[in-house]
């Protein structure tokens, strides 16, 4: 698919309709990086990350995601003193299920009373009246996941919610949240290099759910390898071959990928008019063979 000229960067690689009623432009941003070291406190540098947020819109971005977890709280404090009053069309999404206690430390938290105390958190913090996609963050092995699942339902009936999705879970956890709440989405850690959920996107395309990829860039030595041939050869960065590998494996799958430096910005947000060719495509494939039971 040719690029798309005459519109921001972020728009020109198509777009993706979550829930049959919103949609967006299929390069999105990764609000976790905007917090401090260890995703805790504010970062080290306030004005840039105001800036980065507000130069992500600029460039064509209207699909943000974060969590109540990060800082905690830091990430949505922050999107909503860069944005609002937000520009139309701007989709927020966030998630819940763990908690915080220090740099680096995380601790499930998916109970039904700690959820509806979250969306609350959430909803306080980002200035919404309606969260348009909010995420379990991930599934708690102390908590039924039904359980949870039925909480956000019920969230979502009290009209606090738009559309639930799901993060960091298998097959099995989808179809089970499947019984209980339409799922439009599903965030698991993905790139070309980390392929253990290549058959959950292809459940989701299957299912016209959205899959949005965490840790998108080139992970082990021969990946590293691949990607640095291609992207010398093409003049780009690295992360825009990781980025482009993305949008060209399946039209379900929207990038989310994170920073607070607004130049990476503008580079992760190039990828979406980057085209691979089907060769460069197929050599970054292969660097990490299909599991034997995906093979023709």
């Amino acid at each position: 698919m040719p690029a798309t000229t005459g519109l921001p960067p972020a728009a020109q690689g198509g777009t993706i309709t979550l829930g049959g009623d919103l949609t967006v432009n299929r390069m999105g941003f990764g609000a976790m990086r905007i917090t401090g070291k260890g995703i805790w406190g504010l970062p080290a540098d306030v004005p840039g990350a105001l800036a980065t947020l507000r130069r992500a819109v600029e460039l064509g971005v209207n699909f943000i995601d974060t969590a109540d977890s990060y800082g905690p709280d830091v990430s949505e404090e922050l999107i909503a003193e860069a944005l609002w009053p937000y520009p139309a069309g701007l989709v927020i999404a966030t998630k819940a299920g763990w908690t915080r206690h220090g740099p680096g430390v995380w601790q499930h938290n998916a109970s039904p009373a700690h959820i509806e105390e979250a969306i609350a958190g959430s909803l306080k913090r980002l200035r919404l009246d309606r969260i348009n996609l909010y995420q379990l963050h991930v599934p708690d092995p102390a908590v039924s996941f039904e359980a949870s699942m039925e909480t956000i339902a019920h969230l979502q009936d009290q009209g606090k919610i738009r559309h639930v999705g799901l993060s960091n879970v298998t097959l099995e956890h989808i179809q089970r949240a499947q019984k209980i709440v339409p799922i439009v989405s599903v965030q698991n850690r993905y790139s070309f290099s980390d392929r253990e959920w290549d058959f959950v996107v292809d459940c989701c395309a299957a299912n016209g759910i959205a899959f949005l990829p965490w840790g998108p860039m080139a992970q082990g030595h021969k990946a590293n390898q691949v990607v640095e041939k291609i992207a010398a050869a093409r003049q780009v960065s690295t992360a825009v071959v990781s980025l482009a590998w993305l949008l060209a494996r399946s039209p379900v799958i929207l990038p989310i990928p994170g920073t607070s430096n607004v130049k990476h910005l503008e580079e992760n947000a190039s990828a979406a008019a980057f085209r691979l060719t089907d060769e460069e495509f197929a050599e970054l494939a292969a660097v990490v063979p299909k599991p034997y039971w995906l093979r023709a």
